[in-house]
């Protein structure tokens, strides 16, 4: 099931957020990701995010974070990925939305294939000034012909 977070949710979370970090992107030093810890988890808690639960809804899985049309980051449990539970989170970020972008380190290869998988576009190079790391915007966008179809269905 996918909901809006609630502040009783902030710590598993945030918990979350820093075990993906860790072991996605294991070409970054695990200080840059600690050290940011307390930042992130105040900008989640100002943030919009959905979160993934099970099926009795007592763990969170996932969840992802949105700023309007741009996605902050999905991120699920490890013992959980390979689920489906990313394509959920991002399928419900798709509803209602004409263009999606995002960031994807170049490294972490396998979520760069999903988002291709997903329909996103790299549609700039970069790199992210605060660790030296190259890293993509990526962009999905929708025709109106296929938004009026998924209006309607």
């Amino acid at each position: 099931m996918i909901r809006k977070m609630k502040a009783a949710d902030l710590d598993r979370v945030a918990q979350i957020w820093l075990d993906t970090n860790l072991k996605a992107h294991d070409f970054i030093p695990p200080e840059y990701w600690k050290g940011n810890y307390d930042t992130v988890k105040a900008m989640i808690s100002q943030a919009e995010v959905y979160v993934y639960t099970d099926e009795d809804k007592a763990q969170i899985l996932g969840f992802i974070g949105l700023a309007e049309d741009h996605i902050a980051g999905i991120f699920v449990r490890g013992e959980a990925q390979s689920r489906g539970i990313g394509k959920a989170l991002l399928d419900h970020a798709k509803r209602g939305k004409r263009k999606l972008t995002l960031n994807v380190y170049a490294k972490n290869t396998g979520a760069v294939r999903f988002y291709q998988r997903e329909g996103f576009r790299i549609a700039e190079e970069g790199v992210d000034e605060d660790i030296g790391e190259k890293e993509y915007l990526m962009c999905r966008r929708v025709s109106n012909s296929l938004m009026k179809g998924m209006e309607q269905g």
